[in-house]
């Protein structure tokens, strides 16, 4: 996925939250903080973004997210549970009134027979104050599935924000 497809989402959803005049927060595992960079590469981006929180372990879940012991423990890291949990945490730790969150296996190596590389689990705090998640699986390398999230997790913040109908639970 090129950068300027990147660039070119993180325009549009700059655009939806100025209009809106929302801040916009995220949660980030498997990216490391992809999200927020594309966010971040536009000028006046304080504007409308607020930060970002990089959780790769589950201690950093725990702890900067407030996602709990038993979701993680129940559901494993990867899962919509724990996207949901740390959606929620980066709006009660920000100024944020939309975020998302992002939960995923990237590999190479991590996969089980129940999540297999490229399975990522997302959750977007909406300005309703609802949170809608997803599972999604991508294909290619461990480049090209954080490439494919970052768009997704991008475009949802769009659509949501601009009233699209959403999918997802």
């Amino acid at each position: 996925m090129k950068q300027k497809q990147l660039t070119l989402q993180a325009e549009q959803v700059a655009g939806v939250l100025r209009t809106a005049g929302l801040r916009m927060a995220t949660a980030e595992s498997c990216t490391g903080g992809w999200i927020a960079k594309s966010c971040t590469d536009l000028a006046g981006s304080s504007d409308w973004f607020e930060g970002g929180f990089i959780t790769y372990s589950n201690a950093a879940k725990q702890r900067m997210l407030g996602v709990s012991a038993a979701t993680l423990q129940q559901h494993g890291a990867v899962s919509e549970a724990v996207a949901q949990e740390m959606v929620q945490g980066a709006v009660a730790h920000s100024l944020a009134q939309v975020a998302v969150a992002v939960t995923g296996i990237a590999g190479p190596g991590g996969a089980t027979p129940n999540k297999p590389v490229g399975m990522v689990c997302f959750a977007w705090a909406l300005p309703d104050q609802s949170i809608k998640t997803e599972t999604c699986y991508f294909d290619g390398d461990r480049e090209a599935v954080r490439a494919q999230t970052v768009m997704h997790a991008l475009s949802g913040i769009e659509a949501f924000v601009a009233g699209e109908p959403a999918t997802g639970s």
